[in-house]
């Protein structure tokens, strides 16, 4: 029998459009003979619209951004619909949501009470994924190496501006990178030199979030890779990100098309065996589920830096997560199937917890 696979896609996010090219690139990679595909589409305005099963793949975003009347998420479960409609109703949701409202445990926290199995990350993780300023906290409790970093919230910083940069000036110096808290795909990342670009990078920064980090800049190769898995996870390949820019921002990633990726990457043996150690530590340092790609620094002198985890990284052409895999020998229809298993399985274990005494 083949599974009803929601693809839950859009969002009310600044990162909307990310999410609409992951849908496409998935859905055009699903095998029909496994899968039933339905498409759920979150607007920019927060409304749901459940679409009719897709029959094959779409050419073009367009085609997923449906303009039917809006639903209710309940209409995703079993419990929640007439009987009649039940057949139509989603076994397993893949949320492909990027950014805040999707990717950061609150989608995560309505399919748990709904009690539907869905990809990836759980509402932990995937909370303390989205916030740097969390997940560097807790990877600085689990001992992995970072760069050093600080933050502020709006409020903080419009009572006293000048306070704000001379503690950055004094405890990173410059150059520094200012990045949003809660937003992924390099929006609203800035590097910045001296004051005045450090002034223009706060302002907007918190046009995107109401907190920010600021990190030092870690001189190195950018490196990445994927880790797949539940209580047991295993590494892909390693792969680098050549920029021909300054660094590997949002139009590098989504836009241009022309950055470099090498895969594998060409390191050693013990550079791999860190980066494998520390993914990993990262992933269940985190409690993750089904996936996360995890990204660092790797210094000239052999020292890796680990930057972040993204817990839905992109599904896009240009993306490396897939790409990662695909050189480890695990193809992305096969990659997708074990992403839905993974899920299965984590819901399943969850059903074996007792709430009552």
């Amino acid at each position: 029998m083949k599974i009803k696979l929601g693809l839950l896609y859009g969002g009310k996010s600044a990162e909307h459009q990310v999410s609409l090219q992951t849908a496409l690139a998935v859905n055009k990679a699903l095998d029909r003979t496994k899968f039933d595909v339905y498409p759920i589409y979150i607007t920019e305005q927060g409304q749901w619209v459940k679409g009719e099963r897709l029959e094959g793949p779409v050419d073009n975003v367009a085609a997923l951004q449906m303009k039917a009347d809006a639903v209710s998420p309940l209409v995703l479960s079993k419990e929640m619909v007439p009987a009649e409609a039940a057949e139509e109703t989603i076994d397993v949701v893949f949320p492909l949501l990027h950014g805040p409202n999707g990717e950061d445990g609150t989608v995560q926290g309505m399919l748990e009470l709904m009690n539907i199995p869905y990809v990836g990350n759980g509402v932990l993780a995937s909370a303390a994924g989205m916030d740097k300023v969390v997940m560097k906290n807790i990877f600085a409790q689990a001992g992995l190496p970072q760069a050093n970093y600080t933050w502020f919230v709006r409020r903080e910083w419009e009572k006293d501006r000048t306070a704000a940069y001379e503690k950055v000036e004094k405890e990173l110096g410059y150059p520094c990178f200012v990045k949003p808290a809660n937003l992924g795909s390099s929006v609203g990342i800035n590097k910045c030199k001296n004051r005045e670009e450090l002034e223009a990078a706060f302002e907007e920064a918190f046009q995107f979030d109401r907190k920010i980090i600021i990190e030092e800049n870690i001189v190195g190769r950018e490196i990445e890779i994927g880790v797949l898995g539940n209580d047991e996870p295993r590494c892909s390949v390693v792969g680098e990100i050549v920029p021909n820019k300054e660094f590997y921002d949002y139009k590098a990633k989504y836009m241009d098309g022309d950055t470099g990726l090498i895969i594998p990457a060409e390191i050693t043996a013990a550079e791999y065996e860190m980066v494998h150690d520390y993914a990993i530590r990262a992933f269940k340092a985190l409690d993750g589920a089904g996936l996360t790609r995890a990204d660092f620094f790797l210094t000239k002198e052999g020292q890796v830096y680990i930057n972040e985890v993204n817990t839905m990284p992109g599904f896009t052409p240009f993306s490396m997560f897939p790409l990662l895999w695909q050189h480890a020998g695990v193809s992305y229809p096969e990659l997708i199937q074990e992403l839905v298993r993974l899920a299965i399985e984590r819901h399943e274990e969850k059903q074996t917890i007792k709430y009552t005494m």
